[in-house]
């Protein structure tokens, strides 16, 4: 999302973002590393899947309702240099609480919300950030949807290895030193926060509350989606690839894990959502974020019903055209969000976007469960598509309110 001819990124400007591209990469791979355990956890823990997936509610629900206060903190005092260091430490320090305890299930859930808790500063400090201390809005906004991008990629594939190699505590252990890693970075790569810095894409100061009202609730749904959709694809595709599983085993014998075979598949895909991503900028830029963001979200819902009733190649192919769009519509829902709010509140208003997408979002977890449990897992990808369905109505209710703008 870059513009030619634009100057060049300051050495100020590089500082930061390696500070939030490694927050955002993070953010991501903190969430993203328990599904890659759900299905050993099970057996370690002898309980049902249903009962597995309940323990990471709390950790989705935090990390999305924290943002709103994060935010507000970062909006009244300023401080993201004190709130980076305290997202890393306290998230470093749960996670090495959730390997102490992997084997009790009370505290190893209070372990996985405290590493949500702390993961929440992330997206509303970070964005933040870069929207008020970037010089080049677009080109440090892209850098940090590639960046989270490659935390959710990587992260079923890091966590699967590990946990082949050495058991799901040693998955926490290794994700808490990483955690620990950024308060390394942060003094690697120091830097300062100006008062009065402001970037050179400025926008209406006085935002469009009614239009940001509708964008909550369409963001709300798209949350759902979202968390929904990555909570349970390692395990789906753990059971639903079995064919893939059993070719891959006659080419290596029985070296490698139905586990590690179905993170891999996923951190795939995800990378190839790094792509839609790009690709999403460049619709949003050429057609309107409104309509790129609608385009988007219409065409993951066959693709959602596709997914229930498909199994190995065929679902494997239809997942990377369904992550490619779902994660793709993030820059044109971003840049939105910039357009309704007001430039003083930048932190607030991404605050109350992650309140919504991954606070009410993280209730996907409890749906999932309760879907796997009273039907089947087939079942999961069809409710989404509904979901999707409701909020694409949403978008054009978004899009007729605001006709006429240039959004």
């Amino acid at each position: 999302m870059t513009s030619g001819g634009a100057k060049q990124p300051s050495s100020r400007d590089n500082r930061i973002l390696t500070n939030t591209c490694y927050g955002h990469f993070m953010s991501h791979f903190n969430m993203l590393t328990f599904t890659a355990v759900v299905l050993p956890l099970t057996v370690r823990l002898d309980l049902g899947l249903a009962d597995v997936l309940s323990l990471s509610f709390y950790m989705y629900l935090l990390f999305g309702l924290t943002a709103f206060p994060w935010g507000m903190a970062a909006d009244r005092w300023g401080a993201p240099r004190v709130l980076f260091a305290l997202y890393y430490l306290g998230a470093g320090l749960s996670c090495l609480l959730a390997s102490l305890n992997i084997d009790n299930p009370s505290v190893l859930m209070l372990a996985l919300a405290g590493l949500g808790f702390f993961s929440g500063i992330y997206h509303p400090v970070g964005l933040g950030l870069v929207s008020k201390e970037v010089s080049r809005i677009s080109v440090g906004m892209g850098f940090n949807g590639m960046f989270g991008n490659l935390g959710l990629a990587t992260a079923p594939l890091a966590a699967g290895a590990v946990n082949w190699l050495l058991g799901p505590a040693w998955v926490y252990v290794f994700l808490g030193f990483m955690n620990l890693a950024g308060l390394l970075l942060m003094g690697l790569f120091p830097f300062q926060v100006s008062d009065g810095h402001d970037s050179e894409q400025r926008r209406d100061d006085r935002g469009n509350p009614k239009a940001f009202m509708i964008l909550l609730v369409a963001m709300m749904l798209g949350g759902v989606a979202y968390r929904g959709a990555t909570v349970i694809v390692p395990t789906y595709f753990e059971l639903k690839n079995q064919d893939i599983f059993a070719w891959i085993s006659t080419l290596t014998g029985d070296g490698v894990s139905p586990n590690l075979v179905a993170t891999l598949t996923v951190s795939v895909i995800y990378l190839f959502g790094m792509l839609g991503q790009y690709s999403g900028g460049l619709v949003a830029e050429r057609m309107s974020p409104g309509k790129c963001y609608l385009l988007f979200h219409i065409i993951t819902v066959p693709l959602a019903l596709l997914i229930g009733v498909v199994s190995n190649l065929p679902l494997v192919a239809a997942a990377l055209i369904y992550f490619f769009f779902l994660l793709g519509m993030q820059p044109a829902e971003n840049t939105l969000v910039a357009s309704y709010t007001p430039r003083n509140l930048q932190h607030t208003a991404y605050g109350m976007k992650f309140v919504l997408t991954f606070g009410v979002g993280a209730l996907a977890v409890k749906m999932v469960a309760a879907i796997e449990s009273a039907v089947r897992i087939e079942a999961v990808f069809p409710a989404l598509a509904v979901i999707s369905a409701v909020l694409v109505m949403v978008i054009l209710l978004l899009l007729r309110y605001t006709r006429g703008e240039n959004r």
